[in-house]
C-alpha cells in the first residue's frame, strides 16, 4: 500500500502562515491565560524504518524534515542526541511549542470579535451568493470571506473538488503528559494512522491521536482504532500511566474530526462571484490553528486590495 501524505506542518516554501502565527500564539500562552493556551515541549521523532525506506509521505511533512525551517522560529530548539532517543528512532528534535484547549480558545475568540464590534448571525447557506444578504447592515455585503472549511467542496458557487476530509480520530484522557508533546513520523498499525500526545491547558485533558484518513467522512469513533491509538500513546509516553498500560488510562471521551484538506494546499485568493467580491480562506488540513493569524493577515491584504481597486474604479 502506498504511503499517504499527512500534513501537520508546512514546508519552508509555504511556511509564511505559520511563521506569522507562532509569535502570536506564544504571546497568548504567556500573557493571556484565559485564552486557553499553554507552553509545552514538542518532541518530534523520525523512526529508523521511515528514514531507511525513504518513506516520502512521512518525511515530506514539514514537521519531520531534517534541518527544519521552524528551528528559526521556535524557542529552545535542539536536536535530540542519539543517547536520548527512544528505541527504534533515527533522530529527532525538541522545541517549545504551545497546546490549545479549543473548548476555551474558540469562545475567547468570539469574545474578542464581539469586543471589536463583530455581529454574529447563524444561518444556512447553500450557495455563496446567499451570504451576500446576511450583512447586519441590512444591505448587500461588499465583500464576503469564505471560510467554509471542508464544505467548500459542496458550497454552491464554490464547489471546490480539490477539497476533501482528512478524518482524525482521538481519545481524550484525564492522565497528564507532564509537559511533553511527543509525535513520530509513522507507526506500524496503518499508513493513515499516527501517534501524538497533547495535554490541553486549563484542565482540558490530554489528547491521544490519531489518524489521517483521506476522503473519509465517517464521524463515528472506531473502537478498534481507539485501542491502537491508546497503545501507541502509552508505548511512546509510558509516564501517562506510570508504566501500567492502557488499562490505567482514564478516558473522558472519544472524538472524530474532519480536517479540511485540499489538493494543492490552502486557497487564499479573491474572486468575483455573481458580481460580489469573495475572499477564499480554506483548505488548511491539519495546521489551521497554527497558521491562522498568518492566513488572516493575508485575507486582510486581499480585502484592502479590493477596497483600493473599487475606490479607483469609482473615480473613473
Amino acid at each position: 500500500m502506498p504511503a499517504k501524505l499527512r500534513c501537520r506542518m508546512a514546508l519552508d516554501k509555504d511556511s509564511r502562515w505559520e511563521r506569522r502565527t507562532w509569535p502570536v500564539l506564544r504571546r497568548l500562552a504567556k500573557e493571556v491565560p484565559e485564552a486557553g493556551l499553554h507552553v509545552q515541549t514538542a518532541r518530534v521523532l523520525r523512526r529508523e524504518k521511515d528514514v531507511a525506506t525513504g518513506l516520502k509521505a512521512a518525511l515530506a511533512d514539514g514537521l519531520f524534515q531534517f534541518d527544519p525551517w521552524y528551528k528559526e522560529v521556535m524557542d529552545n530548539f535542539r536536536e535530540i542526541p542519539a543517547n536520548e532517543l527512544p528505541e527504534g528512532m533515527h533522530s529527532g528534535c525538541e522545541f517549545m511549542s504551545v497546546c490549545i484547549n479549543t473548548a476555551v480558545y474558540l469562545p475567547w475568540l468570539v469574545g474578542q470579535c464581539a469586543k471589536y464590534g463583530v455581529q454574529f448571525k447563524r444561518g444556512i447557506v447553500k450557495h455563496i451568493s446567499e451570504a451576500y444578504s446576511l450583512s447586519h447592515t441590512g444591505k448587500k455585503a461588499d465583500i464576503v470571506i469564505n471560510a467554509s472549511g471542508v464544505l467548500a467542496c459542496k458550497l454552491g458557487g464554490v464547489m471546490d473538488k480539490a477539497v476533501y476530509p482528512a478524518r482524525g480520530q482521538i481519545v481524550v484522557v484525564r492522565n497528564e503528559a507532564n509537559g511533553f508533546m511527543p509525535t513520530s513520523s509513522g507507526c506500524d498499525d496503518a499508513d493513515d494512522e499516527i501517534m501524538y500526545v497533547m495535554q490541553r491547558a486549563l484542565g482540558g485533558g490530554t489528547v491521544l491521536g490519531g489518524t489521517y484518513m483521506k476522503h473519509n467522512w465517517d464521524p463515528n469513533p472506531d473502537p478498534n482504532i481507539a485501542v491502537r491509538i491508546m497503545k501507541r500513546a502509552v508505548e511512546a509516553h509510558p509516564e501517562l500511566t506510570d508504566g501500567k498500560g492502557i488499562e490505567a488510562l482514564s478516558i473522558i471521551r472519544h472524538g472524530v474530526g474532519l480536517r479540511p484538506a485540499r489538493e494543492g494546499g490552502v486557497r487564499i485568493e479573491k474572486e468575483k462571484i455573481d458580481g460580489t467580491w469573495v475572499v477564499h480562506n480554506y483548505g488548511h488540513a491539519g495546521w489551521g490553528y497554527q497558521g491562522s493569524y498568518g492566513c488572516a493577515e493575508k485575507v486582510l491584504e486581499l480585502v484592502d486590495e479590493i477596497v483600493k481597486q473599487e475606490r479607483r474604479q469609482s473615480k473613473l
